[in-house]
């Protein structure tokens, strides 16, 4: 009986998105062995995927006119969440980056090899949970719990690639990546605070 061939990994933004989320294990490989640079997969992927939330929320906010908050209706106007929009758009841009510098920094210190594109590359397709589940926010009522869940998701897509793209052993890859899961809820706060206030140059929020 002839034995069966393991799946190829999909190529182009699609297929690379699906496998993160359906074969992890697969996708890592494929990503540890290509030979793309930092600027590639900004291009080719953070800047696409990373559009899904803002774009979803803004849309979101158009058609149904708000989003809920405590159980408590809330409609910014659409200048304010126009500009809170495109800032999470651009923190998410920058702080990609700010966490591959983390990652690339802390890879030594727990057995690895410093790498920063390797980093960058374990940071940017972590992301693709989060990005993806972000499409959900077109409905405000779902947003919370997408980002909740895409998250949980993104975090269990940086632990399996950590050891492998910065060549940790198995055994200390859980404490590096706790230390890795500090740096990501400081910089999510900070880009949180950060959107907020953008959200507040468009003008003010309307109970409704």
């Amino acid at each position: 009986m002839a034995a069966v061939e393991p799946e190829k990994p999909r190529s182009g933004l699609i297929g690379r998105a699906l496998d993160m989320v359906l074969r992890p294990q697969a996708a890592w490989r494929a990503v540890a062995a290509e030979p793309s640079d930092i600027g590639e997969v900004y291009l080719r992927y953070v800047l696409p995927l990373a559009a899904i939330p803002p774009v979803a929320g803004f849309l979101g906010i158009v058609i149904f006119g708000g989003i809920q908050i405590a159980s408590i209706g809330v409609r910014p106007s659409l200048m304010a969440a126009a500009v809170e929009a495109v800032a999470a758009y651009g923190l998410t841009l920058i702080l990609t980056y700010v966490l591959a510098l983390v990652v690339d920094a802390l890879a030594p210190r727990f057995g690895g090899q410093a790498d920063r594109t390797r980093a960058f590359k374990l940071v940017a397709y972590s992301g693709t949970g989060l990005w993806l589940a972000g499409a959900l926010a077109l409905y405000p009522t779902l947003s919370f719990p997408a980002v909740i869940l895409g998250a949980l998701y993104s975090l269990y897509l940086l632990y399996t690639g950590l050891p492998r793209l910065m060549r940790i052993e198995e055994g200390r890859a859980i404490t590096c990546f706790a230390v890795v899961l500090l740096a990501v809820v400081l910089l999510a706060a900070l880009k949180g605070f950060l959107a907020a206030r953008a959200m507040e140059l468009g003008g003010p929020l309307m109970a409704g």
